[in-house]
C-alpha cells in the first residue's frame, strides 16, 4: 500500500471515530450564573482540548411545573417533548446543579421530572454532577441528584468530585459568571475526560450485551430446529441376538 493510500486510510479511521454527544443541563437559570458559566466552559475546552466530546447547553426555563393534566395520551406539551428528545439523543448527561437549602434546585428537579415521564428518557445515561457555591461547592446537591438517579437508572461518575467553593480566594468567576481560573478549569477538563470515557465503556458494554443476546437467540433457534428433526420420526424394533463368548482359559 502506498504512503498516500495509508495516510488517507487512517486519516478515513480518525474521521470515523465517534462523537459523545453531551446534554448539559444548568439548575440555576440566572443569566449569569456560575453554573451557566461552568457549561460554557465545558464547551469551550471540548472545542480546544478533548476530541471526540460535543456539549450542548438545553435550556430548561421554557418548562412548565410538572402537571400530569397537560399530558394527552403519552403526548406532551411540545416544548416538553423537544426537551425530552434532546435527552433522549444525548450519549450522557453534565448537571450543572447548584445547591438550594441542601439540595438540588427546583427547576433542575422539574426537567428532571418531565424526562422520567414514560417512556423515561434518562435510562441507562452516563452522567456527571459539576457544582459551585459556598461551604462545601454543593456536595449535598450532589448527594440528592445522584439519590433522584438510582430511581431513573443514570449512571453517575464517582470521581473525580467536582464541588468548587466559588467566594474563597483565588477568584474563581467574573462578574458575568464566566469562569476564569484555570486551576479550576482543569479540573472541569478532568471531570469531561471521565465522563468521556465512562460512556464509551458503557456503549461498549451495551453493544457486547446486544450481540450475546442476539448470538443466544440464534442458538436457541438452531437448537429447536435440530431437535424438531427428531419429531414425528417412527421408531422401528430392534432384534438382538444373543451372542456365546468364548471361555476364557483359568
Amino acid at each position: 500500500m502506498s504512503e498516500v493510500k495509508r495516510g488517507r486510510k487512517m486519516e478515513d479511521q480518525e474521521e470515523a471515530k465517534p462523537v459523545v454527544r453531551v446534554a448539559a443541563i444548568s439548575g440555576s437559570l440566572r443569566k449569569r450564573s456560575n453554573h451557566r458559566g461552568l457549561i460554557r466552559a465545558a464547551i469551550q475546552l471540548c472545542e480546544d482540548s478533548i476530541e471526540g466530546m460535543q456539549i450542548e447547553h438545553i435550556e430548561i426555563e421554557q418548562l412548565p411545573m410538572l402537571n400530569t393534566d397537560l399530558e394527552d395520551n403519552g403526548t406532551y406539551p411540545p416544548v416538553v417533548e423537544a426537551f425530552r428528545q434532546k435527552i433522549k439523543e444525548a450519549d450522557c448527561v453534565l448537571f450543572a446543579s447548584p445547591e438550594y437549602n441542601f439540595s438540588l434546585s427546583a427547576p433542575l428537579k422539574n426537567a428532571v421530572d418531565w424526562a422520567s415521564r414514560p417512556p423515561n428518557v434518562w435510562a441507562d445515561k452516563p452522567a456527571a454532577i459539576i457544582s459551585t457555591g459556598g461551604n462545601a461547592g454543593g456536595e449535598r446537591a450532589h448527594y440528592h441528584l445522584r439519590q433522584v438517579g438510582v430511581f431513573l437508572n443514570l449512571h453517575f461518575i464517582n470521581k473525580p468530585l467536582f464541588c468548587i467553593n466559588a467566594f474563597q480566594p483565588p477568584t474563581k468567576f467574573d462578574k458575568d459568571g464566566n469562569l476564569i481560573n484555570e486551576e479550576v478549569k482543569e479540573k472541569l477538563k478532568q471531570v469531561l475526560l471521565a465522563l468521556h470515557a465512562f460512556t464509551l465503556r458503557l456503549q461498549a458494554g451495551m453493544q457486547l450485551i446486544l450481540f450475546a443476546t442476539s448470538f443466544h437467540n440464534h442458538l436457541q433457534s438452531k437448537e429447536k430446529l435440530f431437535l424438531g428433526l427428531f419429531v414425528n420420526v417412527p421408531t422401528t424394533e430392534v432384534s438382538y441376538v444373543p451372542v456365546k463368548l468364548p471361555s476364557l482359559p483359568d
